[in-house]
């Protein structure tokens, strides 16, 4: 037996959680728990000792590993040298992780996770599909829940620079949440991984998104909130991070919109308010050149011109974007004071 099965035979166990794993192997290695459970009655419950006892366990994760190898899904064990190091860091650290695709121990110059609301406008969606999009090219691993919205935003905005992201899952890897990102999910295998601590077969619910966050926010060495609510998963994910020691950045939202309050709820409390993706990688040390002349906004102000609104469609036409890259400019042209947004999709100078 390896270390990773050993650790997949003690984390199917019935009422044994991350933590009860994490004490366990505090001790002493995996196999010795599994060789002598009635050593550990303190931390093992009695049905998680008998079927220890009775080779239970062993056969459950033997069937698991059969299924995994069937599915093409790898087992990576807390302990093996690609697990993502900065993971391995936090207070309860996945046993096994679920893999599609490839995972490494430590990712590139930086992995910033961007979260945000499922229910996100259209100007949100652009703006975190932009910021990803330059992070990834400045070789930073984006990662995200692969949810509605704005983690979906993310990981295409990833894919777009031909870059690396992760998405993590609360489900098993077999249940892809929601099904119509599943053709994301592949994408995103291909370029990075798609992860889960939850078996093959395990539904998505809603009490293993907060497992799903705190794995997020411990795999990044910063978490992004671009748009959320004030009680929502991104603000659980963002609590976490701060009890990690990671840092939390936040954009800034109009006042009147729900989907701000949190982002501006965290940027009171003490998060640095960011615009772009140059504002985050100022925040976390990451080198991002970006050209005068290709600085967020610049071709789309000259776009705009002299004082009569424009519309999006004249926008598109004189700026050569395309829609969701020029949403992601116009607003943050319009957090910048620079530009209006007028009703009717309109914009003007201001």
């Amino acid at each position: 037996m390896d270390e990773a099965f050993d650790l997949l035979t003690l984390a199917l166990l019935p009422d044994v959680g991350p933590g009860t794993v994490r004490q366990l192997c505090a001790r002493v290695p995996a196999r010795d728990v599994l060789l002598r459970p009635a050593d550990h009655a303190d931390l093992l419950p009695a049905g998680a000792r008998a079927r220890l006892a009775s080779g239970i366990g062993r056969q459950r994760a033997e069937e698991e590993e059969r299924r995994c190898r069937a599915t093409g899904v790898a087992l990576v064990g807390r302990d093996d040298a690609d697990y993502p190091r900065h993971l391995r860091e936090v207070y309860d650290p996945p046993p096994v992780l679920y893999v599609r695709g490839g995972l490494r121990a430590d990712e590139g110059p930086a992995s910033v996770a961007i979260v945000g609301s499922r229910a996100a406008t259209p100007q949100g969606r652009a703006l975190a599909r932009r910021m990803a999009c330059d992070l990834a090219a400045a070789g930073a691993t984006v990662v995200s829940g692969l949810a509605r919205g704005i983690d979906a935003a993310a990981h295409r905005g990833a894919l777009d620079a031909s870059g690396r992201t992760v998405a993590v899952l609360g489900s098993g890897l077999d249940r892809v949440y929601p099904p119509e990102n599943a053709a994301l999910a592949a994408a995103i295998a291909e370029r990075g991984a798609v992860v889960s601590e939850f078996p093959l077969g395990t539904i998505p619910y809603p009490g293993h998104f907060p497992r799903r966050n705190r794995i997020i926010a411990g795999w990044s060495k910063a978490v992004v909130v671009v748009e959320a609510a004030q009680k929502s998963g991104a603000l659980v994910t963002a609590r976490v991070a701060l009890e990690e020691g990671r840092d939390v950045l936040a954009v800034p939202g109009h006042p009147s919109q729900p989907a701000s309050a949190g982002c501006n709820q965290l940027i009171r409390d003490g998060a640095p308010l960011v615009r772009d993706a140059v504002d985050v990688a100022r925040e976390i040390g990451l080198a991002l050149e970006v050209a005068p002349d290709s600085a967020p906004g610049d071709h789309v102000l000259r776009a705009l011109r002299g004082d009569a609104p424009s519309s999006l469609e004249e926008l598109r036409e004189r700026s050569g974007l395309e829609t969701p890259a020029l949403l992601a400019r116009l607003t943050e042209l319009e957090l910048a004071a620079k530009v209006r947004r007028l009703p009717g999709a309109l914009f003007l100078r201001a």
